[in-house]
């Protein structure tokens, strides 16, 4: 009892602190405090990744389950029917067709992905994980949350809630995997400014949270660091998909554009430190054929791109590490 309670009391103290550089005892406009969370962040110096690279690109592919009822809808005129067969049958190929369909791409290509998982779609869809799994099978797991509509973060009940929630997700998705995750992305992109104190809480050692840079940083939390890698809102395809109306060769463009944007960058100053993206994609949108066709061109344009290093969340986390 003492332990917790002296626990309690450190981060109620760090809190404080926090708060007062927050509400102007310090310069509230201070570079050194997060926007958000009003925590201490830290630029993370990396001057370039392995092979002198200077650009970093990890695909995301988001493994989500939604649930009867749940989730995007190509045809929103028809959502008031019942049942709504169009827009379930979008769903679940993107479930059970679209995933495969990407696993597979990834693996022909020899490129590295990354999965942010939700921990109901293993549990849900045991024979379709299996069969993606086994074409991408070090693919680094980031927890995604219990699932994307109906189970979400518990935002509004306190930081014990969410550390909570999150360890749930992290032995849901230990249990049906075997992987222990050290990643951290809020479902549907829904987070405030206590889950990345309770994301690190629970052991989570990075997170995708952090929508605002180019570059990495630290967010120094009471109970420890918290890696953010950069995951920009511009270049994830369900997004431009829905709600731009972007095609799958449009988005192509878009993330050659933006990587080459970021490589012209690097040619021009040197100096700066190496840049990193991580690009959500999403079975809806690229596990699609005409998706899949788009996105093995921009996974071959990538590995002729001579400062471009596609690879994993793992591995920049492992440079950071042995930095």
């Amino acid at each position: 009892m003492q332990k917790i309670q002296l626990r309690l009391l450190k981060y109620i103290l760090f809190m404080l602190i926090s708060f007062f550089f927050l509400t102007g005892a310090a310069n509230p406009l201070n570079p050194a405090l997060d926007w958000m969370t009003g925590l201490p962040r830290e630029p993370i110096h990396i001057k370039e990744w392995p092979g002198k690279k200077k650009v970093a690109v990890c695909f995301i592919l988001f493994v989500e389950d939604w649930g009867q009822g749940q989730g995007p809808s190509l045809r929103n005129d028809l959502i008031k029917r019942t049942p709504d067969f169009v827009n379930e049958s979008f769903r679940q190929y993107a479930i059970k067709i679209g995933v495969p369909r990407v696993g597979r791409i990834f693996n022909e290509e020899k490129v590295p992905l990354s999965i942010a998982l939700n921990a109901q779609y293993p549990e849900k869809h045991p024979d379709v994980w299996q069969v993606f799994r086994s074409s991408v099978p070090h693919a680094p797991i980031i927890a995604h949350g219990i699932n994307n509509s109906t189970d979400m973060l518990p935002l509004t009940q306190g930081i014990a809630a969410q550390t909570s929630y999150i360890q749930q997700t992290l032995n849901r998705i230990e249990k049906s995997t075997g992987v222990k995750s050290q990643g951290w992305s809020s479902p549907s992109v829904y987070a405030n400014a206590q889950t990345f104190s309770a994301s690190r809480t629970a052991g989570v050692s990075y997170s995708l949270d952090a929508m605002d840079s180019d570059t990495l940083s630290r967010l120094k939390t009471q109970f420890g660091d918290l890696i953010l890698i950069p995951y920009p809102t511009t270049t994830v395809d369900m997004g431009q998909y829905f709600q731009r109306l972007q095609q799958p060769q449009q988005l192509a463009q878009l993330w050659i554009d933006y990587v080459t944007g970021l490589v012209n960058e690097a040619e021009s100053h040197p100096e700066r430190d190496a840049t990193v993206i991580a690009i959500g994609i999403h079975p809806f949108v690229i596990g699609t054929p005409d998706g899949a066709l788009a996105l093995r061109q921009v996974l071959q344009h990538f590995k002729k791109q001579h400062l471009v290093w596609v690879t994993d969340v793992q591995a920049i986390v492992n440079v950071v590490n042995a930095s």
